[in-house]
């Protein structure tokens, strides 16, 4: 038998992350990120070293269960526009984006996920969940030119991932003017 106690800890911390969680998933997917994220929490608690950090530890291990769960979608389908967020955001510009940048965008998670842990962490907190790069430093706990370092460097593998994929045209203003596959048959961003 479960201990009260025990009960209403796991009843607490479901109400904090669920939120969270469902923001980013899917609504199939959201009872599978759950229990994946109270599984890591099980397994990786023992590790945990400094109670003070616990809260921003709970969000770190929801955001790599996340972050799992559009890698193993990603290599099934292509990651709809609405999972990365406004595809508005896009055009830094001002102006609206073109429909290549918006079908491009769709593709950002599930390049995204193939990163490295810190790159992948950094970028996810930083380009789709929007936090500033000084918030993403403090909830991960490193400095905050760690943290500028590591966007920078992400953006630069996120690039050779889609360039890699696609020989991507921009115009003098850096707005996407043409995709064309390196591969057609094993492109990602054009075989959907």
């Amino acid at each position: 038998m479960i201990a009260e106690d025990a009960r209403r800890a796991h009843l607490d911390l479901e109400q904090k992350l669920r939120p969270f969680v469902s923001r980013r998933v899917p609504p199939s997917d959201l009872d599978d990120v759950m229990q994946d994220v109270f599984l890591r929490i099980e397994r990786g608690l023992p590790s945990l070293r400094d109670e003070d950090r616990f809260i921003p530890w709970l969000y770190a291990v929801a955001r790599s269960a996340i972050l799992e769960s559009h890698k193993q979608r990603s290599r099934h389908t292509a990651v709809d526009i609405a999972a990365v967020g406004d595809p508005e955001a896009i055009a830094c510009d001002g102006t609206e984006p073109t429909a290549l940048e918006k079908e491009l965008a769709g593709y950002l998670l599930g390049y995204i996920a193939q990163l490295p842990s810190p790159y992948r962490e950094a970028l996810t907190l930083t380009e789709i969940e929007g936090m500033t790069q000084k918030s993403a430093a403090d909830a991960l706990g490193i400095s905050l030119s760690g943290m500028k370092s590591r966007v920078q460097r992400g953006r630069e593998r996120l690039r050779e991932l889609f360039e890699a994929c696609c020989r991507v045209g921009v115009d003098a203003r850096g707005r996407v003017v043409d995709c064309e596959p390196r591969d057609p048959t094993g492109c990602r961003c054009r075989n959907s």
